[in-house]
């Protein structure tokens, strides 16, 4: 089983679950914690190979799939006993969410996606495609640090693209390749959830100087009823870090007029 860290204050408090994105760990949702921990309990999960999941099961046994990656998180909420709670997402952590709601849409009350990738566009595909034509030539780091710099880019990235760049560093070269294949499901998976139009309120929170994921984010919000858009300006990739105050109240709040009898408190 993954690992996991839970803070739990009530019983009959809400849950929101976090789920980081490649070559992270739990750890890059340090900032939302404290503020998050005051309303809701809080199930924070290390995704297969990464964090201290890497240590918890033989992962080079295991299909790489993200329908196998959400069952892993389905599998925690199962054996914690969560029946419903809100779903909390970075980057590729995003993908998995949405998987998870169309194999137990049951499972997810809101979803709160941020940095969220809606379809890899020519520019992104073109830097895959570029990772697959080197990826067993020179060091997964140096493709991790290549596409951190293109996906954050601005001196005002800088802690996230070191956070990420730090975290990864903690995956083996084959962990890292065993992800970097999902990529070439990436587009036809989001095809698939897209046709499935599920009934579960979705608040998109992007940065302006996301330049890789921001547009078809907001193209598919426009074609949604559930969905919704909030973007922070001269922000970038990973909105929790580089602007975790504006992304928490926004948020909380957003969080406060979906759970029932939860009032955000500032």
């Amino acid at each position: 089983m993954l690992f996991y860290k839970k803070f739990e204050i009530d019983p009959n408090a809400d849950w929101v679950v976090f789920v980081h994105g490649a070559g992270g760990s739990s750890a890059v949702w340090h900032k939302q914690i404290k503020p998050f921990k005051s309303a809701y309990n809080l199930l924070l999960i290390d995704l297969r190979g990464h964090g201290k999941s890497a240590e918890t099961e033989d992962w080079a046994k295991k299909t790489y799939s993200f329908s196998a990656i959400a069952e892993d998180v389905i599998n925690v909420l199962d054996h914690l006993q969560i029946e419903k709670a809100h779903f909390v997402g970075v980057s590729l952590g995003t993908i998995i969410i949405r998987q998870i709601a169309d194999m137990r849409e049951s499972l997810v009350k809101s979803m709160i996606l941020t940095g969220a990738i809606s379809r890899l566009n020519f520019k992104s595909q073109f830097f895959v495609n570029m990772g697959n034509a080197f990826k067993r030539i020179v060091p997964y780091m140096w493709l991790y640090k290549l596409f951190a710099w293109v996906i954050m880019p601005y001196k005002t990235h800088t802690e996230s693209r070191i956070t990420f760049v730090n975290e990864a560093k903690k995956l083996c070269q084959k962990e890292f390749l065993r992800w970097f294949k999902l990529t070439a499901q990436v587009n036809p998976i989001l095809r698939y959830l897209e046709e499935k139009h599920m009934h579960i309120p979705t608040l998109y929170i992007m940065g302006s100087e996301d330049h890789m994921f921001l547009g078809p984010v907001a193209e598919l919000v426009k074609r949604g009823k559930m969905e919704f858009l909030h973007i922070i300006e001269k922000c970038g990739h990973v909105v929790n870090i580089e602007r975790s105050a504006e992304f928490n109240e926004y948020s909380l709040n957003w969080l406060a007029q979906k759970a029932e009898g939860v009032r955000y408190l500032k």
